[in-house]
């Protein structure tokens, strides 16, 4: 703290409404997810500003900036904050470590995404809005809060050298978003956009599947064009618009 404030006061006042503002769009449930994003101080130092554990359960969503967590990485050291560290720690880590691109880490249990990370089906994307993240995949199952969940993040990303931004659907266990910008507040704003406009699309890509059981469509349809079909959603080939440009937008 240094003349009456908080370190990294303006940052941790952001998370804080972030927070709240995933809750109030029922992005997350009560079982929680955690969010994070890349600071720097004045001396060039690296942090992260990170959601603490128990935000849904024990605080119900509703955060203080104070309770907010800076935290020194891989030390694991806590600089501020009132709250207590994520075991998920880990995850948020060894996506950092991944790309050094990625500034910002939002895992949530998104109820739309979910549906699709449980069946362990990879999403079809079909919306203009969700065009950019491209292939929504599903990886296979590691139990949360574990080093083996990390690590099947950290080398899926590299080994697929992933665009950024982008998302995973992790098997029964939520979505994790991973995201870029001028700074870490910009990139957990774009990757809060995805997490809301990624829900829309899951849901529309539910209802195109059962129209196609009823024979109300021949396949998936995206920007007017057909760009997949329930045999390659079982295939595991994936489903996302390569033939129409994306045109922006943000």
């Amino acid at each position: 703290m240094s003349d009456g404030r908080i370190l990294f006061e303006r940052e941790r006042e952001d998370m804080a409404k972030i927070i709240k503002l995933i809750f109030d769009r029922k992005n997350t449930n009560v079982a929680g997810g955690n969010f994070s994003f890349k600071v720097t101080d004045k001396r060039g130092k690296e942090f992260i500003i990170m959601t603490p554990t128990m935000m849904s359960e024990a605080y119900l969503g509703v955060v203080t900036p104070s309770q907010v967590l800076v935290v020194e990485p891989h030390t694991r050291k806590v600089i501020a904050g009132e709250g207590k560290l994520t075991r998920e720690i880990n995850l948020h880590e060894a996506v950092y470590d991944a790309n050094p691109e990625i500034k910002a880490v939002l895992h949530a249990h998104a109820p739309n995404s979910m549906f699709w990370a449980t069946s362990g089906l990879d999403m079809p994307n079909l919306t203009e809005a969700t065009q950019k993240v491209e292939y929504i995949e599903v990886l296979p199952f590691e139990p949360n809060c574990s080093e083996e969940l990390a690590e099947l993040v950290s080398q899926h990303i590299k080994q697929n050298k992933l665009k950024v931004p982008h998302e995973l659907l992790l098997n029964s266990h939520g979505v994790l978003i991973n995201a870029t910008g001028e700074n870490g507040m910009a990139a957990i704003h774009k990757a809060l956009s995805i997490l809301d406009t990624v829900e829309w699309n899951a849901e529309i890509a539910y209802k195109q599947t059962l129209f196609q059981k009823l024979n109300l469509l021949d396949g998936y349809y995206s920007k007017g064009i057909k760009v997949g079909s329930l045999e390659d959603l079982m295939e595991g080939r994936p489903i996302w618009n390569q033939a129409v440009a994306d045109n922006g937008g943000d």
